[in-house]
Order: structure tokens, then sequence, then C-alpha cells
């Protein structure tokens, strides 16, 4: 995998864990599975899943109750990214901090990646 030893894949903020943990159990799945696919207008979208069993390909991260998996063709564009859950007046839902990505369309549901990253791919 992608992975630092001794550092986890992604990071969860506690506001997110804490609804991860809630979709967990309101219909006993196994996690929440994570990951990139071609779309949108900057190129790139993330895609999020329940998960009744885990891949053992799969990059398990487990916090504070909640588990999420990183689909294996995803887990270099998603590494040192931290999860939130935020809720506004308008909306809420899970955000993305990701470092490796280098643009957004307006509306923040398309990414685009470094090209050396999207080569790789």
């Amino acid at each position: 995998m992608f992975g630092i030893p001794g550092k986890q894949a992604v990071t969860i903020t506690p506001r997110a864990a804490a609804q991860i943990a809630k979709l967990m159990a309101r219909d006993s799945h196994e996690g929440l599975r994570i990951g990139v696919k071609k779309g949108g207008c900057a190129g790139m979208e993330y895609t999020m899943e329940y998960v009744t069993e885990v891949n053992s390909m799969d990059e398990v991260v487990e916090q504070e109750g909640a588990r999420v998996m990183i689909a294996p063709m995803a887990q270099m564009f998603l590494f040192g990214t931290e999860i939130d859950y935020e809720t506004s007046l308008l909306e809420s839902g899970f955000k993305f901090r990701n470092p490796n990505v280098v643009d957004a369309c307006g509306c923040g549901e398309s990414i685009k990646f470094d090209e050396n990253l999207t080569a790789q791919g």
C-alpha cells in the first residue's frame, strides 16, 4: 500500500467519526469505503459506499468507533486526507481535506490531482 509505517492513510475528525459510527450502527454495516472515480468538471470525484464485507485489499482506518476502508485504486490519491463532517444551515456532509488535490471545480464536487499521481493510477 502507499502508507508510511506508523501513520494512518487518512485521518478522521471526531465529528466525522461520530457520523460514520452512527451510519455503521444504523444498518449493521462494516464501515464506509471511500474512493475516487473519473468524472465531474475537474476530472475526478470522491466516492463513498456502505460496506457489508471488508475487502482484503482495502486499507482500513479505525478511529473512535468508525471504520473507513480505502479502495485499492484510490489509496495513492487519498493518502494524507482528513475526513470531516460539517453541518451548516443549508447542508451537511462529509468534507475531504486532501493535500494531493491541485484544483477543484466551483461547486466543490469535482477535483483534480497532480499529473504525476494520475499517471501512476
